[in-house]
């Protein structure tokens, strides 16, 4: 858990440093993790909405909310040279006061320096405050956008007025922080200003040898020059000062993870037999041989389950690549040696799929399943759940049920997750406390980069399948102009005649004034209207019997066209299905894109992608559609997906488990992210617990990066 001691509680004698415990955070942080409302004047209606524009109610959140721009003050010209729609600090004598009674006529005062005179103009402003800041006689500073207006200068609203000893703090470089509405930039300022005043001298954590050949500045100096930019190289993500804090938040991350698969480490696993009759049986089974990757993969994994240690494993597999199968040979390890297994789906379509096409196979090996969702009730409910504590149950497949308190299992050996970025890491540690020494496969369909795979799963050891099964034809991928659907739905007719099954995917449900999209219920319609019954509609917010019903028409050919949205983007297999269609193509990401498109090209007939897209498309959908066209190398289209959109969508759903960095930026720093892993492997070695020198001061910044699980560790020793 994390430190949620409150900050702003009076002090107390855990405040002495010296009598703190070590897994409490450090008293010198205490300042940072106040409230924003702590901050003067922030009071609790902007601090509110400072606390969403920041992402965090805590002063440290405003620490992290960079500036994305500058303005430069520090041109100073006289009156006369200052050029129109140029921003300028000018040194300026109020002469007088021009006020309007009129509300919609604007309030002047006449300034003059040496050279010429300049009006600057307010709307609807309150006189005292005027005359209190530009009272007549005094020499002033004020800073704005000079505009020439009937050949005469002024300044509409001046953005600063000082006097003029204030002309240093507004001669400076500005910076521009993103904001949201009821927020100025002025107001950001202001609360950044105050929490830089109060900013700690923290121990330094970093490598000397590294920090040195980088020429990184201090902590403290960094932030300060992080909210401080000396001009446009200040904003470069590789500025030494933005460099340094980058790499203090990937060092956080790669420590966490490397702390944390320490201590699984440490705890004892389970020795299970490997290989075996089961496996033979099995094999024999199957109607095609391993691929070199998935043998690799096996023997990796034996590997793991053979010793004496808790495998935690990542299989990635590109669309295809027969993970299922390698899945089933894991969980059989487990059943070898008496004890159970069980695979976790993220959806009931895709739990009751991998049933299905696990069934024959288990079926050879004389294997007992059961199958247990959120669409299992009563009678039928309590019989599963006692076979699973029973043990009668051999390999249990299901969704998040399977984390649910009331289900107990006799030996839960293995536990395979499917679609990890579906669930949180919290839902992969309670399936594994569903029984001792849990061995954890999991296992994504969606290609990762390697930065996010670092990252995201760094606790994990990797195995990747990256061959696909012999006899599978490439996909021909088309790009197709909505003003050619017509067209296109003709061609669909004769396909069908021969028996074609087709996929056509829309990204919506229901139509949105919001965003124009094709709903899939309007394209339903005008598809049912052509085809009639041949016609099926699958979404979101279907009942499960419901889907099912009209995935098993699908399969079986009774219906020839699913209408879908994109429910049907991970593990759906209908071998028979040799078109998929997606339609406002330019709308999805590379990731998303591929997986849809691997639905098709699953039997040994051609199939095509036809990607939709509403025209004129931009240079970047022009880019993503295009890769789709050249590669179906599902690990080489993440990358490039990473390299167009960021890490912040990358897996086509904001929930995607991945960690949201607030200063590194992996496609700009993703060489740090390398020295930061190699870095963090070789600390844990050295020192795990943190207790040397070095460890304390990194103590500090697993709290400041709020690193809750490894702080969790440093506390439970």
């Amino acid at each position: 858990m994390p430190n949620t001691r409150p900050a702003e509680i009076a002090p107390d004698a855990t405040h002495d440093p010296a009598r703190r415990m070590p897994g409490t955070r450090p008293f010198i942080l205490d300042g940072l993790f106040r409230p924003l409302t702590a901050l003067p004047g922030i009071g609790p209606r902007n601090g509110a909405l400072m606390e969403k524009l920041i992402l965090g109610p805590k002063v440290l959140d405003l620490l992290w909310h960079k500036p994305s721009d500058f303005i430069d003050r520090r041109f100073s010209p006289t009156v006369k040279d200052a050029p129109s729609g140029k921003i300028a600090t000018l040194t300026v004598t109020v002469m007088k006061h021009f006020p309007n009674e009129r509300k919609n006529q604007p309030y002047r005062v006449w300034c003059t320096d040496e050279t010429a005179g300049i009006n600057l103009v307010f709307f609807n402003p309150h006189r005292d405050y005027l005359e209190k800041n530009l009272p007549v006689g005094a020499k002033v500073i004020v800073s704005g956008t000079v505009e020439n207006f009937n050949d005469k200068i002024q300044m509409v609203h001046p953005d600063a007025i000082g006097a003029e000893e204030d002309y240093d703090s507004i001669a400076t470089i500005e910076p521009v922080y993103p904001l949201t509405a009821g927020i100025t930039n002025r107001a950001v300022r202001k609360a950044v200003g105050h929490t830089l005043e109060g900013l700690p001298d923290l121990p330094e954590w970093l490598d000397p040898a590294l920090k040195t050949r980088e020429q990184w500045p201090a902590w403290k100096e960094a932030v300060q020059l992080l909210h401080n930019p000396p001009g446009e190289n200040g904003l470069n993500p590789n500025f030494p000062a933005r460099a340094r804090l980058a790499y203090d938040e990937l060092l956080a991350n790669q420590l966490a993870l490397a702390m944390v698969r320490h201590h699984q480490r440490k705890r004892h696993g389970r020795v299970f037999k490997t290989g075996g009759a089961l496996r033979d049986q099995m094999l024999k089974a199957l109607p095609f041989t391993l691929t070199g990757a998935q043998k690799r993969s096996l023997a990796e994994i034996d590997a793991d389950m053979g010793a004496p240690i808790r495998m935690l494993r990542l299989l990635q597999g590109d669309v295809g690549s027969g993970k299922t199968v390698v899945a089933a040979l894991t969980m059989l390890n487990a059943i070898e040696s008496g004890s159970q297994a069980a695979l976790m789906a993220p959806t009931e379509i895709l739990a009751r799929q991998h049933a299905e096409t696990l069934r024959p196979l288990l079926a050879a090996c004389g294997i007992r399943f059961v199958t247990l969702t959120g669409r299992d009730k009563g009678k039928s409910r309590d019989a599963i759940l006692q076979q699973i504590a029973s043990g009668e149950a051999q390999i249990v497949i299901g969704t998040h049920s399977l984390f649910q308190d009331s289900i107990a299992f006799a030996d839960l050996g293995v536990a395979v997750i499917d679609e990890q970025h579906r669930f949180g890491v919290q839902q992969r540690l309670m399936l594994s406390a569903k029984g001792k020494g849990v061995d954890i496969l999991v296992m994504t369909a969606t290609p990762i980069p390697r930065t996010l795979t670092m990252t995201s799963y760094g606790d994990m050891d990797v195995s990747r399948l990256d061959e696909k099964p012999p006899g599978r034809k490439p996909v021909d991928t088309l790009l197709v102009s909505t003003e050619k659907a017509e067209d296109m739905m003709s061609g669909l007719a004769r396909q069908m005649a021969s028996g074609a099954r087709i996929y056509w995917v829309c990204p919506l449900v229901e139509e949105s004034e919001f965003m124009d999209l094709a709903a899939a219920e309007e394209r339903y319609d005008i598809l049912k209207a052509r085809f009639g019954d041949q016609v099926g509609l699958v979404h979101g917010k279907m009942k499960a019997a419901d889907k099912d019903e009209v995935m098993r028409k699908f399969t079986t050919g009774e219906i020839s066209i699913l209408v879908a949205t994109t429910v049907i983007e991970v593990g759906v297999n209908v071998p028979e299905a040799t078109i998929m269609i997606i339609e406002h193509a330019e709308r999805f990401g590379l990731a998303q894109l591929h997986q849809l498109r691997g639905r098709v090209g699953r039997g040994g007939d051609k199939s095509y992608c036809f990607l939709l897209y509403v025209a004129p498309l931009s240079e970047m959908a022009k880019e993503r559609l295009g890769i789709m066209r050249e590669t179906e190398d599902g690990f080489l289209i993440s990358e490039k997906d990473l390299e167009l959109r960021g890490s912040g969508d990358v897996l086509g759903t904001k929930q995607s488990g991945l960690p949201p960095f607030r200063l590194a930026d992996l496609t700009a720093h993703g060489g740090l992210l390398e020295i930061a892993r190699d870095d963090a492997s070789l600390l844990i070695e050295k020192d795990p617990d943190l207790t040397g020198e070095r460890g304390k001061a990194l103590r500090h910044l697993l709290y400041l990066f709020e690193r809750d699980q490894a702080v969790q560790y440093l506390r439970s020793g």
